[in-house]
This record gives structure tokens, C-alpha cells and sequence, in this order.
């Protein structure tokens, strides 16, 4: 289990930091300090793997913070969470793993874990997607990065319809809604998802068909399919969210809750 320190002194500030780290880093064990020093207290009690800390702390900052955090676990990934630009020397100094403006968003965090200096041991190996909550795709615990944006929503829909095969006219009155022809383009999206899962090995997750396209549950590590599956962790990790950024999504999140009800 990856373990992270989220230090700032705000409240409202670390809170919602930590609520996007925990997105990013589902099943984290997190540790959330107001200040640096029960951040060390933490700390010395056990290393972390990855630790956001605000730079403007009163008492001592985000960068001695660092390298007292440094000087105890040597291996700790730092990442820097500040609306003053000019600490990025600092930061380099340290050899920091990341340093991200405020505000915190998904898309600047997920980058910078990436990107980490140090790997981060965890049985998040393989490949892993996660669709409670917002949709994201993993592989060795990273974020999937696809050529093209539609293609990770090619294969939300892809996990969504669980075994099926789907071909190319449900795909485009799904994702589009509308009546023009994106064959072509659709294509061009398959084809991004194979070369993406060529390039990690796991191309074989992905059955493609004459004129259509699905997956092998089998091949992933899901929290949807866990849940389907009636396997404990699965249910447990479902809080009334799914594949929240799509709207299609609704009738599979409609089911879930109904689920939910008479469970």
C-alpha cells in the first residue's frame, strides 16, 4: 500500500488537497498534517512513499520541511503544493519529485505522479482501472496515458458494457449523440487503445471484431468488475460515484444505487 503525507496549514486547503490525492491514489493510506512538525512526528514513526507539502507554513516551511523529512527517509518522492512560483530552485535543490501550483487539480497531480524519482513499491502492478468515482486507467501504478482524450472514454464505455462486443454505431450514438458518421474516427481511437496496450503487453485485454470491440474482464484489475463479482473489496470501494465525468454513465450508476438499496 502506497503511503502519503499531505502537509498544509489551511484546513479547507489540505482537506480538499487530500481528496484529490486519495482520488489519484485510490486505497492510499494518507496521513493529513496541519503542521510541520507532526508531519516529522509522523514521519519517524515510518516512512512515507510520497509527501505534498504547502511551502508558506508559519514556523518552518514547506523546504526545511523537506529536508528534515529528507535527512529521515532519504527515498521520500517530495512534491511541492505553493502559489509562489519562485521555490521551484529550491525544489530542484532538493531534488524534489514534483512541484505543482495552486490550486491542486486531478490533472496536475496525476502528472506529477507520473513522474516520480523514486519508485514506489505497491500490488498495484499491472494493469488497473478504476471507475468509481472519476474513470482513470493504470498500469505499475501510474496513469495510462492514451494518444488521443476519446480514447480513455472508448474504453470507460468499453469496461461499462463488461463483456460485451460492441460495435461501431453504438460507440458513436453513445460517446456523440448524434448523427454523423465518425467511423473513420472511431477507428483511429481503436487503434490508439491497441497500440497503447501493445506497448505494456496487455493487448490481449482488448477483442476486436468485424466492426466491433470490447474487453476481457479477466485482464483487468477493476473495482466495477470486483463489485459485480461480490467480492468484498469491490463492494467496499463503491461510495454512490461512478465514472462520475461521463454522462452516459448514468443508467450503469442508476443500477448500482438500486443495488445498493436492496442489498
Amino acid at each position: 500500500m502506497i503511503r502519503v503525507l499531505v502537509v498544509d496549514d489551511e484546513k479547507l486547503i489540505r482537506d480538499g488537497a487530500a481528496r484529490i490525492i486519495a482520488g489519484c491514489i485510490p486505497g492510499a493510506d494518507m496521513v493529513v498534517c496541519g503542521a510541520p512538525s507532526e508531519a516529522l512526528a509522523e514521519v519517524e514513526k515510518r516512512p512515507f512513499d510520497i509527501a505534498f507539502l504547502d511551502v508558506e507554513m508559519p514556523g518552518m516551511n514547506g523546504v526545511e520541511l523537506a529536508r528534515r523529512i529528507k535527512e529521515i527517509a532519504p527515498d521520500t518522492n517530495i512534491i511541492f503544493s505553493t502559489a509562489y512560483p519562485q521555490y521551484a530552485g529550491d525544489a530542484f535543490a532538493l531534488h524534489a519529485s514534483g512541484y505543482i501550483t495552486k490550486p491542486l487539480n486531478r490533472d496536475k497531480v496525476l502528472a506529477e505522479l507520473g513522474d516520480l524519482r523514486h519508485p514506489v513499491d505497491s500490488d498495484d502492478r499491472g494493469l488497473r482501472v478504476q471507475a468509481f468515482g472519476n474513470f482513470e486507467v493504470f498500469y505499475d501504478g501510474k496513469p495510462l496515458r492514451f494518444r488521443y482524450a476519446k480514447t480513455k472514454e472508448l474504453l470507460a464505455y468499453l469496461i461499462d458494457r463488461n463483456c460485451a462486443v460492441v460495435d461501431i454505431g453504438e460507440i458513436r450514438a453513445t460517446l456523440w449523440d448524434d448523427d454523423v458518421d465518425r467511423t473513420s474516427y472511431i477507428k483511429q481511437l481503436r487503434k490508439d487503445l491497441l497500440d497503447t496496450f501493445r506497448e505494456i503487453g496487455a493487448e490481449d485485454a482488448i477483442v476486436v471484431m468485424r466492426g466491433g470491440i470490447g474487453v476481457i474482464p479477466a485482464k483487468f484489475k477493476c473495482d466495477f468488475f470486483d463489485y459485480l463479482a461480490g467480492d468484498a473489496k469491490g463492494i467496499s470501494s463503491y461510495h454512490g460515484e461512478y465514472m462520475q465525468q461521463y454522462s452516459w454513465s448514468e443508467a450503469t450508476h442508476g443500477s448500482l444505487e438500486s443495488r445498493e438499496k436492496h442489498d
